[in-house]
C-alpha cells in the first residue's frame, strides 16, 4: 500500500489551560488509524495537521514542506470532519464541487471531476438531491467525494464511521479500503473502534491524554501492546480476533 518513506511528520504543542496537545507523530504513505478514548485529543491532532489550529510550538511537515504557516486551503489535505458539514442549502454536487469552485477551477472541468469523483463512489445517482435527503452512509460518501476531488495530498477522517449502522460501517470501511488503493492517497483516520484500526490501518497511533504514546505496525500494536496501551484495549481474548481480521 505504498509504505516507506516518511511523508507527514508532527512536532506540536498545543495548550488549551484544561488540555494539553503534545504530539510527536510521523507516517508514511499508508493508511494510518489513531486510535484513542475519547477526549485523547485525537481530533484536535487532526485540526492541527489540517491548519484548523495552530500550534504554540512546533512544525507540521508534509512530503518535505514545513505548512505550519499555511492556511488550510494551501496544504493539499481533503479533510472529512466527523459530522461531514455538509452544506445543506448546496444540491450534492454542489458540496462536492465547492472546493473546486473555491480555488477557481474551470466549469467544464469541475463538472468533468465531480461526475467522475461521484461514479467512483457510486453515487451519481445522488447530484440533484439535498444533503437532509440522504442516508448517513450516503452523506459519508459525498463528504469523502469532496475531499477527494480536490486531489489532495493527504486525507484526515475524523471518525468517519460513527453515524452509520453495522451493516453500513462494514461496506463503508470496504469503500475506504478501496479509495486509498485506487487513489494512493495516505489517510489518518481517527478512531475509538478496535474493528476498524485492525481492519483498516497499515499503522496504527495510540493516543491518550494528548500524547501518542504507542506507534507502529498494526499487527504489532495490537498483539503486543505496551502495559498502557493493554489497559485501554482492556478485553482479554479480543487481540487473537482481531488477528484473525488483520490476516
Amino acid at each position: 500500500m505504498g509504505l516507506g518513506q516518511t511523508f507527514l511528520e508532527v512536532n506540536a504543542e498545543k495548550d488549551f489551560g484544561n488540555f494539553k496537545l503534545d504530539a510527536e507523530f510521523s507516517m508514511d504513505r499508508g493508511y494510518c488509524v489513531v486510535l484513542g478514548p475519547t477526549g485523547a485529543g485525537k481530533s484536535l491532532l487532526l485540526e492541527i495537521i489540517a491548519g484548523i489550529l495552530m500550534p504554540d510550538r512546533g512544525k507540521v511537515i508534509i512530503d518535505c514542506e514545513d505548512v505550519t504557516g499555511l492556511p488550510p486551503e494551501r496544504r493539499g489535505i481533503g479533510f472529512v470532519p466527523q459530522d461531514y458539514a455538509l452544506f445543506p442549502h448546496m444540491s450534492v454536487y454542489g458540496n462536492i464541487a465547492y472546493g473546486l469552485k473555491a480555488r477557481g477551477a474551470d466549469k467544464s472541468d469541475i463538472r468533468s471531476a465531480v461526475e467522475e469523483i461521484a461514479e467512483n463512489l457510486g453515487i451519481s445517482h445522488l447530484l440533484d438531491r439535498k444533503p437532509a435527503t440522504l442516508s448517513g452512509g450516503e452523506k459519508q460518501r459525498v463528504a469523502l467525494a469532496r475531499a477527494l476531488v480536490i486531489q489532495p495530498k493527504l486525507i484526515l477522517l475524523d471518525e468517519p464511521l460513527a453515524a452509520v449502522d453495522l451493516r453500513t460501517k462494514e461496506k463503508l470501511m470496504n469503500e475506504l479500503k478501496f479509495v486509498h488503493r485506487e487513489f494512493g492517497i495516505p489517510v489518518i483516520h481517527v478512531t475509538h473502534s478496535l474493528i476498524e484500526a485492525a481492519t483498516l490501518a497499515d499503522e496504527i497511533a495510540v493516543m491518550m491524554n494528548g500524547r501518542i504514546v504507542e506507534k507502529g505496525d498494526a499487527k504489532k500494536v495490537l498483539s503486543s501492546p505496551s502495559k498502557e496501551v493493554a489497559d485501554f484495549l482492556a478485553v482479554k481474548g479480543l487481540f487473537k480476533k482481531l488477528l484473525d481480521i488483520l490476516d
